[in-house]
């Protein structure tokens, strides 16, 4: 059974932290511990889904990280099919383990770990990873499995609230480069209109044909006419 008070304050521990600015990283190793302790567990870890393939994020303690990064390796195990299945996965002893993933049998075999749940971190029909917790030998009661998926689910809110503020932040960057493109090349624009004596327009044409002769950006000749003192 687990414990209650403290699956009660990891979600308020949780919740709180989830307004403030925060790393990623640190939130999933946090996740890891709690759920260790909560359950009682051998060790925890999080996997996260990139690139059509299964990462490990961390493992705690940090000796039986093998048996997330076998999974890592090799593309097998509890921690890709829930990923890839967006469902729980649950093994309760050796036989079990061996029978469904055997090369994974025999790293567990090393620490004697052979009870294993995953569980897809998912939300509106995207699975962004997995939590998995590992034991020794045990069963794994409904109970245990509910209070883990609600973690699971504080994990997925963390990671979607980065991802978000990340994607926001690479629009930023890119108004903000497109502005200072933009300012860079006008200046360029006076530059060689003032040098030649013509229009702006004749001179952006002017700066364009270079950059279109030497297989550069327009912004990159600008920068050269601007700072370098490029003339055509």
């Amino acid at each position: 059974m687990y414990d209650h008070d403290l699956f009660v304050q990891t979600l308020s521990d949780f919740v709180r932290a989830l307004i403030r600015p925060y790393d990623v990283d640190a939130v999933l190793e946090a996740l890891a511990v709690r759920v260790k302790e909560v359950l009682h567990l051998t060790a925890a870890g999080v996997s996260l889904a990139e690139d059509g393939k299964v990462r490990a994020a961390t493992v705690v303690p940090p000796h039986l990280t093998l048996l997330e990064k076998f999974q890592e390796e090799h593309q097998v195990g509890p921690s890709v099919d829930a990923v890839r299945s967006s469902a729980a996965v649950v093994v309760s002893g050796p036989a079990e383990l061996e029978e469904r993933w055997p090369a994974l049998a025999v790293v567990a075999r090393e620490s004697g770990t052979f009870a294993v749940a995953a569980l897809p971190l998912a939300l509106a029909g995207n699975t962004y990873g997995a939590l998995s917790m590992y034991a020794g030998q045990r069963e794994w009661p409904e109970q245990d499995l509910a209070a883990a998926a609600l973690l699971g689910d504080m994990a997925t809110a963390y990671l979607i609230n980065a991802s978000s503020h990340h994607q926001q932040q690479e629009l930023n960057d890119q108004l903000t480069q497109a502005l200072e493109s933009r300012i860079v090349i006008e200046q360029a624009k006076g530059v060689v209109a003032e040098s030649r004596g013509e229009s702006v327009e004749s001179a952006f044409e002017r700066i364009r044909s270079h950059a279109r002769s030497h297989s550069v950006k327009v912004r990159d000749v600008s920068e050269a006419i601007v700072r370098m003192g490029l003339r055509l």
